[in-house]
């Protein structure tokens, strides 16, 4: 499930796209993204610490993108704020390690249907940009054929 944080994030992130290059102080990207202000600064200054977000200290300061909108995707910023996308830690590819309850990765009657999950929610939000989601302020996701059945 996605986090609050990572909401916020996302809804923030969108509104410094539709900027284009230019800066949004702290109290308007607040009330733009609906969230708490001191909450989102918090956030805003992860997001700079990874380089997605720029910050400019004092009377004509704000926010702005620290990258093109086009090369910031919802995975991305969902993996800084919440973690990997995964559903359980054998299943992840950027924090991976054994299930403590599983006795064996090979025989576990879970991780194939994990592992689909992970890849499906991968490759949709690896190809949604900010970009995307701030074109005409519709959101449109892509569709996604259904997973195959692995072959055996």
């Amino acid at each position: 499930m996605l986090s609050h944080k990572a909401r916020y994030a996302l809804r923030a992130l969108v509104e410094l796209a539709r900027e284009d290059g230019g800066q949004v102080t702290a109290a308007d990207l607040s009330t733009r993204a609906d969230a708490p202000r001191k909450f989102l600064e918090a956030i805003l200054l992860e997001l700079s610490r990874r380089g997605i977000v720029r910050s400019r200290r004092g009377k004509f300061g704000g926010y702005s993108l620290g990258r093109p909108a086009e090369s910031v995707t919802f995975a991305e910023v969902i993996r800084v704020i919440d973690g990997p996308l995964a559903l359980a830690p054998c299943v992840s590819r950027t924090a991976f390690r054994k299930c403590d309850d599983c006795p064996d990765l090979e025989t576990c009657s879970l991780r194939e249907a994990l592992l689909r999950a992970r890849d499906a929610t991968s490759a949709v939000l690896d190809s949604y940009s900010l970009a995307d989601a701030a074109k005409a302020g519709a959101v449109e996701i892509p569709v996604m054929p259904p997973p195959q059945p692995a072959a055996m």
